[in-house]
């Protein structure tokens, strides 16, 4: 499968294809929604890291399936139709989730990275995707997002050139939330931030953004979870901690 999974509070899904540079094979995309949702169903999970193994995030798609399909009108129908699924189970994905970037992030590698919630990133990272280089049609769901993360200028940048941008251009353009030496420790540090908080707030908070992002009405789904930090005593715990002085206890999880 070419995955790992570290279970906990914050648990980490790793890529881990090394000897390819962690290039994402159909199989891989085929298989992310599932594991995403086995992990979306753990109640301990709390936040989610998604890094790569050894010194690359992700070179990419493995370019030796791009036009591997069976179809020859359409050879690319299979894997765009798994890449664009496994785009949305992350960006759906309910719980926080931070990619932590090492060297290269190309191609469906920053596919990954741009939909998680934040990007942490090394020093030594380069981002970029590079569809012009090699004659493939850019998916508008993908576009989007990188539409939303980083507006039009940015978006046509990396998609007309295929260049390649460093961390601090990247974290300039707000393609990258952090550069930081260590990466994974300031990521995983955040994360115990995001553990201590509420995860109703955080919940409700990310549904509305994605709906919001998605052109949708967030306002119904907003009002169900705020009667429910009411009725879960989630929303009393807060305002007792913060009078008392003490750090909250918060209970609440999905039903």
């Amino acid at each position: 499968m070419d995955f790992r999974i570290e279970r906990g509070a914050v648990a980490r899904l790793v890529i881990d294809r090394v000897a390819k540079r962690n290039a994402l094979t159909r199989a891989m995309w085929e298989a992310l929604p599932e594991l995403l949702a086995e992990l979306a169903g753990d109640d301990e999970v709390k936040v989610l890291l998604v890094t790569g193994e050894g010194p690359s995030f992700s070179a990419g798609a493995d370019i030796r399936e791009l036009i591997s399909g069976d179809d020859p009108a359409d050879p690319m129908a299979e894997l765009r139709a798994f890449n664009l699924r496994a785009q949305a189970a992350l960006r759906e994905f309910p719980k926080p989730t931070i990619a932590v970037v090492r060297g290269h992030c190309i191609g469906g590698g920053l596919e990954i990275a741009v939909n998680c919630d934040f990007r942490f990133a090394a020093r030594d990272a380069s981002f970029g995707v590079t569809p012009a280089r090699i004659g493939v049609v850019y998916p508008p769901a993908a576009i989007k997002v990188l539409l939303d993360l980083v507006g039009p200028a940015t978006t046509k940048y990396l998609l007309f050139s295929g260049e390649l941008l460093t961390a601090d251009e990247a974290e300039l353009k707000g393609l990258v939330d952090r550069v930081a030496d260590d990466p994974m420790a300031t990521a995983e540090a955040f994360a115990e931030t995001l553990v201590s908080r509420s995860q109703l707030t955080i919940r409700s908070a990310k549904e509305s953004v994605n709906a919001l992002l998605a052109g949708e009405n967030a306002d119904v789904a907003a009002v169900r979870r705020y009667r429910e930090t009411i009725a879960s005593g989630e929303l009393a715990e807060g305002i007792d901690a913060f009078t008392q002085k003490r750090s909250p206890e918060f209970v609440w999880h999905p039903r």
